[in-house]
């Protein structure tokens, strides 16, 4: 072979490499793309969002010049993307019922209806029902399950169930939360919240879950000196904190007054340094007023049940900041599918 055509044959090696990759990456880039996108139309695709610049590189699908997605975390990368699944009891709306719309972090697209959420105590969101044509189920990789996407992006949301019998549906949207983001209804009234210290505060917990208008309650501390304690430095006594529930309520369902009426009767507003069996003064009784009406509200109550003939201890004490406690705290009964064991209700009023 002459020196001419070796030179020949160099150049068009060189200039086919390139032309090759390029082929290669675009195929790849359209073969993510259809797994993302398959079954819709750019029709369908009518949410618009921001696309941060160099988005596109950090995600598992193709850029799209017709979609235009949020920027992801990497946390919510992990489960939007990489169809992860986030820890339960922790997610943001596990234990959210405020009235409004679910819609996907990663488009904006409208999912699910707060009206459709229900407690399960799986320890993830669960929705019976989802908006007409928003969500795409797919068989899961491990081929027994069915994956639940959101049908505009691809999105992974969770799995889908049938059969457990929970609601009348039967169905159950296990969603994570991080592949959600939640939009309250304009008529939604504001929500306002209480603090009660009945001792244990898994069986406060339990009853205020319970109670209708009340949107969430969750275990924590209040009134100590130091910042964000542990439940151990609670229980040694030295922070001064007391175990306490925050309650988030509808005063368009539920008043003030009701709820701190069903506090005292959940618990011995009697007991002299503990609740129950649970000695210490972590254990003591107290309500934590936010405003004047509420301590005023706790003072004349605490003065019926006086009349009645109850040598009440409960103090009534300005709130302070709330501290959350740890995720093992919170839901206790619902995880263990039983009953608090020294908080049962007593009708005082």
């Amino acid at each position: 072979m002459g020196w001419t055509m070796r030179k020949a044959m160099a150049i068009i090696v060189l200039l086919a490499v390139p032309l090759a990759f390029s082929l290669a990456c675009g195929g790849q880039e359209s073969d993510m793309a259809d797994n993302e996108h398959q079954d819709q139309t750019a029709g369908e695709r009518e949410e618009k969002l921001n696309l941060a610049p160099g988005e596109a590189e950090h995600r598992d699908i193709a850029p799209d010049e017709n979609e235009e997605y949020r920027a992801l975390t990497p946390e919510e990368e992990a489960v939007i993307v990489h169809k992860g699944t986030e820890r339960p009891f922790t997610g943001e709306y596990n234990d959210h019922f405020e009235g409004g719309t679910y819609h996907c972090r990663r488009c904006d697209a409208p999912l699910y209806r707060s009206t459709d959420k229900f407690r399960s105590s799986c320890g993830w969101p669960s929705f019976d029902d989802e908006i007409e044509g928003a969500v795409r189920r797919e068989t899961d990789a491990d081929g027994r399950r069915t994956e639940i996407l959101c049908a505009n992006c691809g999105a992974h949301l969770g799995h889908v169930f049938e059969g457990e019998r929970l609601t009348d549906k039967d169905v159950r949207h296990c969603v994570n939360s991080i592949s959600l983001v939640f939009k309250p209804d304009r008529e939604s009234v504001e929500t306002a919240y209480a603090h009660f210290a009945g001792g244990c505060f898994w069986g406060v917990e339990y009853h205020f879950e319970n109670k209708e208008g009340v949107l969430s309650a969750v275990s924590g501390y209040m009134g100590g000196s130091s910042e964000r304690p542990s439940y151990k430095e609670v229980c040694s006594g030295r922070t001064g904190h007391l175990e306490t529930v925050r309650v988030e309520y509808d005063p368009e369902k539920v008043s003030y007054e009701e709820l701190a009426k069903l506090f005292f009767e959940i618990h011995d507003p009697t007991q002299v340094g503990g609740q129950g069996p649970d000695i210490g003064s972590q254990y003591l009784s107290a309500v934590f007023y936010g405003n004047e009406e509420e301590k005023e509200t706790a003072e004349r109550l605490i003065g019926v049940l006086k009349e009645k003939g109850y040598d009440v201890v409960t103090r009534v004490i300005p709130a302070a900041e709330f501290w959350e406690a740890e995720d093992y705290h919170q839901d206790y009964y619902q995880h263990k599918g039983t009953r608090p064991y020294c908080h049962a209700y007593k009708k005082r009023f």
